[in-house]
């Protein structure tokens, strides 16, 4: 029987869930409706397929967007869903830690609760998607060491430093990979005259897309509709177009790491120099990131293994530290009535 403590790491591009013994359910965090009677048709993976594609009765939507809930009934969809499908086998309800990003309001934190008891969830946490990150790529944080953080998701990007158990300073920016996504479709539309979806401009960017400048310059095909003709089109789009437009938001990414070291007290700063700057999320695989965060710190920087799961991994494992944690857990936990 699996265990009755579910982590859920509830990311705006895909969420994450499973147990102590690893991830057991992994889906795009998208809903489709039926616009007429407002009926959810599909849930994540059946969905995900279907952007760009679908006939015009049929919304496809993101419940979280930017690292927060857009749409609190749609999340509750999405999170039941995961519960249902891990916990068929089970009467009781599950003890549920649910992962999110460290900029969370309280009003915000009382709607992922609310969301996951009607859900089904016996008891409810919250843990900070930083704490969750630095667990997952394998910190010890109950040691008085500092560590620092920088978790790229789909739509918010989370900067800390921990030590202790727990959170001495943070900031999150809603700047991450979908905004990196955003840029491409913009650059190719601009540049080309060529209209892509979603999908295609995260394909590029997986393949192509870099915030430095090598000597290589590989290419890929973009393919969509053209602007002028309308028809179906696909042009040549090669990494050197696309440094500066990523580099733009890099900036962003880099700068808020900075804002976090000038706060740091010193003798942390002294422990992350020798540490280093661990970068997790799938925000982290583009190409050159980790470099540009090296030479805009001075801090060699690093991305952890697993790094898409990584938040997820570790809000599994913040389950042996319920109680044992100065910060980072969010709020009482939640019992359902």
């Amino acid at each position: 029987m699996p265990s009755l403590d579910i982590g859920i790491d509830l990311g705006t591009s895909t969420i994450l869930a499973g147990n102590t013994s690893g991830i057991l359910l992994k889906e795009p965090s998208v809903v489709a409706v039926n616009k007429k009677n407002g009926k959810v048709i599909a849930i994540g993976e059946s969905v995900y397929k279907m952007i760009g594609r679908t006939p015009e009765y049929i919304d496809v939507i993101r419940p979280l967007s930017d690292g927060v809930i857009s749409d609190y009934r749609l999340t509750g969809v999405l999170i039941k869903h995961m519960l249902k499908t891990i916990c068929k086998n089970h009467l009781l309800k599950p003890r549920v830690i649910i992962c999110v990003p460290s900029g969370i309001t309280g009003i915000e934190s009382q709607s992922v609760i609310e969301a996951a008891v009607e859900a089904g969830a016996r008891r409810v946490h919250l843990i900070e998607e930083p704490v969750a990150a630095a667990l997952g790529a394998g910190v010890d944080i109950t040691k008085p060491n500092g560590n620092l953080i920088v978790d790229i998701g789909g739509g918010t990007t989370d900067v800390a430093v921990i030590s202790l158990r727990g959170i001495v300073c943070k900031t999150s920016v809603k700047v991450a990979g979908q905004a990196f996504d955003e840029a491409i479709i913009r650059q190719i539309k601009n540049a080309h005259g060529l209209l892509i979806g979603e999908k295609t401009a995260e394909n590029v960017k997986m393949q192509i897309g870099s915030v430095i400048s090598d000597s290589e310059n590989p290419c890929t095909d973009a393919k969509g509709r053209d602007m002028i003709s309308g028809l179906p089109c696909k042009v040549p789009v090669y990494r050197a177009e696309l440094v500066p437009i990523l580099k733009e938001i890099a900036e962003q990414i880099l700068a808020a790491t900075q804002r976090v070291l000038e706060i740091t007290p010193p003798e942390l700063v002294g422990d992350i120099r020798t540490n280093g700057i661990i970068m997790t999320g799938g925000g982290s695989l583009l190409h050159g990131l980790d470099k540009y965060i090296t030479e805009g710190t001075k801090v060699e920087t690093r991305v952890a293994e697993n790094t898409v799961e990584c938040v997820a991994m570790g809000t599994m494992k913040s389950f042996s530290l319920l109680g044992n944690l100065y910060d980072g857990f969010l709020d009482l936990p939640s019992h359902a009535h």
